[in-house]
């Protein structure tokens, strides 16, 4: 498992800035209103983004840096929040396969979650990449790392009845706003994808108190992940 050069994102600046003050070799670019930043991470070629929050943006960025960038694998990381009623703030999502929560056709007949007379409305993680990526979180957040499906929606959620009905309804592990929408885009491009997620909130309503306290201690626990997983493939 080599990839000559791995696209890194995050939504926002928190989740992304470790990644910028240790890359070396960096030229700027800009493309479509988003910032990409070219050069090396643990010594391997990589191309870094802050996509911006929600799933355009995300599906937009992706497409430009296999278009423009040719990035073999893309690697999305940041905060979510919990679905999973045992996951603690602080642990770890290692996506097995993501899927778009807010796509809802039911009127029409389709399953919540399918997207109407696409192929595919679950996009598998690549095996390898999220094999690699649990085993490192693992090596250093021992017992603290789910693999699972990751939810995303154009919506905050901050409901204990969504937070039940999401993880019941859809098996979702954590919740979030960009990596389906990444992984749809890989999926249509066959380019491999895995998405890491700390867990900021649970999601539940008290998302106000927590999300800005812990969004930099879970931002600091994926770049380790990510920091691991790079030196690796």
């Amino acid at each position: 498992m080599t990839y000559t050069k791995v696209g890194l994102i995050g939504a926002m600046v928190e989740e992304i800035e470790l990644f910028h003050e240790h890359m070396k070799e960096v030229t700027e670019h800009e493309k479509a209103g988003i910032t990409y930043w070219e050069g090396t991470f643990q010594g391997k070629p990589v191309v870094l983004c802050r996509s911006g929050v929600g799933k355009v943006n995300a599906a937009v960025c992706t497409q430009i840096l296999i278009d423009r960038f040719g990035v073999e694998a893309v690697v999305f990381t940041g905060v979510a929040g919990a679905l999973d009623p045992s996951l603690e703030i602080g642990d770890i999502v290692i996506s097995t396969e993501c899927l778009q929560h807010d796509m809802d056709v039911r009127a029409l007949g389709f399953e919540r979650g399918v997207i109407p007379f696409a192929e595919a409305s679950v996009f598998p993680a690549d095996p390898g990449l999220s094999d690699k990526a649990y085993e490192v979180s693992e090596s250093l957040f021992e017992g603290r790392t789910k693999r699972g499906r990751v939810l995303s929606g154009d919506q905050f959620i901050a409901s204990r009845e969504t937070v039940a009905e999401l993880h019941r309804e859809l098996n979702g592990a954590c919740t979030e706003m960009e990596g389906a929408s990444v992984a749809q885009v890989c999926h249509m491009n066959g380019v491999p994808f895995v998405i890491l997620r700390s867990m900021s909130d649970k999601a539940d309503g008290s998302a106000h108190i927590n999300f800005p306290e812990f969004t930099k201690q879970a931002s600091l626990h994926s770049y380790r992940i990510v920091e691991g997983l790079v030196g690796k493939i």
